[in-house]
């Protein structure tokens, strides 16, 4: 499938909101609303890696009131682990279980500027991975999640002037529109860290949804969490542009969506038509969360009992 299915355009490893300046800077065509099954949108495999059992951490900057980073903890945990959310994504991984292992929180070294750009998130997390802050995990498996605190923008970007992938544009940031993203550092030959980075999702900075700011950014993090189960070399293949071997380092990946959670945002105008309180499967009370794009109905699926 892989060698019969060209990227036509740069892929994504971005979350933004429908109809916003920064999605309008990406996207090159205006795909229908709403959700008559889709298949046209669906996923492909394209051959890259895929991650079955995943852990992730969560990395505080900034100041983090106390009761936001409880309930940011355990929410992402029970989404993360819900057995009828994973039931969703199994399609993607036949014949392998999938879960995941919460690492735990901790609070970011320093402080954070007003604006956070693309080479600033991953200084920082070369920064933990060199201190030895994240010993003990395996990096290959492994997702850093970066929180912004409140009323830091961030920008997708370099704090240099130049675009990270695609732009340079003061519309591809979170008063725009963005509310995060997802990719990978090599801090030396043979190494990869993964990373995720959330804005505090309140008023007009990131995606706002919930009345709760966590709850904002655990649906972002949701996303960007099952986006790199499914597609975590993203970055490496925007890094190697238009060509067959960036091509190949794609995992699940729609030629004409973009990844597993792109593809619900830019089918809806109506952002609580995807991000959604969903019961937990062992009835323990509900969660943020954003919904997946589910080839095996061609549009976004909730939680389910058994896998397809």
């Amino acid at each position: 499938m892989a060698t019969q299915t060209r990227i036509r355009e740069q892929p994504l490893n971005v979350v933004l909101a429908p109809a916003s300046a920064a999605e309008a800077s990406y996207r090159s065509t205006v795909l229908a609303p709403g959700f008559q099954p889709a298949p046209g949108l669906d996923l492909h495999y394209l051959g890259g890696k895929t991650i079955a059992q995943l852990t992730f951490t969560i990395v505080y900057l900034g100041a983090w009131a106390g009761g936001d980073r409880t309930n940011l903890d355990h929410a992402l945990a029970a989404a993360m682990g819900d057995a009828h959310l994973n039931n969703v994504l199994a399609q993607y991984f036949p014949g392998t279980t999938i879960g995941s292992t919460f690492a735990g929180s901790r609070l970011g070294p320093g402080t954070t500027p007003g604006r956070v750009y693309r080479d600033t998130v991953e200084t920082t997390v070369a920064n933990l991975a060199q201190s030895g802050d994240l010993g003990g995990l395996d990096l290959a498996s492994t997702v850093v999640c970066l929180a912004l605190p409140r009323g830091v923008v961030l920008v997708d970007g370099t704090s240099t002037g130049g675009p990270a992938a695609r732009i340079d544009d003061d519309a591809v940031d979170s008063e725009h529109g963005l509310g995060g993203y997802h990719g990978s550092i090599h801090p030396s030959p043979g190494e990869t860290v993964y990373y995720a980075v959330a804005v505090y999702c309140e008023g007009s900075n990131g995606i706002v949804v919930f009345p709760d700011p966590w709850e904002n950014v655990c649906a972002v993090f949701y996303h960007e969490l099952c986006e790199t189960r499914t597609d975590p070399d993203v970055e490496d293949a925007i890094r190697a542009g238009d060509t067959p071997a960036g091509e190949h380092l794609l995992g699940w990946y729609s030629p004409n969506g973009g990844e597993i959670g792109d593809i619900p945002l830019r089918e809806s105008r109506d952002l609580s038509q995807v991000m959604k309180e969903v019961p937990l499967a062992d009835g323990s009370g509900t969660v943020p969360i954003q919904l997946m794009w589910s080839n095996a109905v061609g549009g976004p699926e909730g939680p389910i009992s058994r896998p397809h």
